[in-house]
């Protein structure tokens, strides 16, 4: 019973920070520097909360995975079927769907004035972020909820925690539609990294996998905004 408390606590302290920041700082207070604020200091949150929880509650000293061979060939496959089933979904759907003009306008907003700014903001997100966010929600997020609930839940649960801050920045830049579907497309890739970080037990699988990802929707950013 104390474990699932704190499992609780944890998951309550961690999960509505991204979503508030995300929202002060792309909707409520946009362009402000309440708002930027706000969404720098979920950011923090969000990072810090995992390991100060570790130390202070788990009582375990941080220690860093050495990245491993194990499950790179499944990171490698799922990461595959994600960069084909995004770019299929881009195809089919997307480049009708997507207003460049207003994409553009919100990529100059944020600072996106120009190719090189934006290949080095791609690098960070691509190799940096997606591997702070698999320490996040794989390895804490995930083993909160396996505490609480069956492994299949555990997996879907914490895809759908990933996904909900991600709604809201989809609807600042595009509409329903795309928003809807690169929601669903989240959820998915967020419950299959759950599932190589459980079948594993590393997060080495999931970063890889997510990192396929990446690549394929900053490609396609690049396109719209530059190509």
């Amino acid at each position: 019973m104390h474990h699932k408390r704190n499992a609780i606590l944890a998951l309550a302290l961690l999960i509505p920070a991204p979503s508030i920041g995300t929202w002060m700082g792309m909707v409520a207070a946009e362009g402000t520097p309440l708002g930027e604020w706000a969404f720098l200091a979920s950011k923090v949150w969000v990072f810090v909360l995992p390991l100060a929880w570790l130390m202070l509650v788990d009582r375990k000293r941080p220690t860093i995975p050495r990245p491993v061979a194990r499950g790179m060939a499944a990171a490698c496959l799922t990461g595959t079927a994600i960069v084909l089933a995004i770019g299929g979904a881009y195809l089919l759907f997307g480049r009708s769907w997507i207003d460049a003009d207003v994409m553009g306008e919100k990529a100059h907003d944020v600072g996106l004035t120009s190719p090189l700014i934006y290949l080095g903001g791609a690098a960070y997100w691509i190799t940096i972020n997606s591997l702070l966010e698999e320490y996040v929600w794989r390895w804490f997020v995930v083993t909160r909820c396996e505490v609480l609930m069956p492994r299949w839940a555990a997996v879907a649960a914490s895809g759908f925690f990933f996904t909900l801050h991600h709604i809201i920045a989809l609807e600042v830049y595009f509409d329903w539609r795309i928003s809807v579907l690169g929601s669903i497309g989240i959820f998915i890739g967020g419950t299959t990294w759950s599932w190589l970080y459980l079948h594993y037990r590393n997060i080495w699988a999931a970063y890889v996998s997510h990192v396929f990802a990446d690549v394929i929707i900053f490609a396609i950013g690049y396109q719209l905004l530059f190509g």
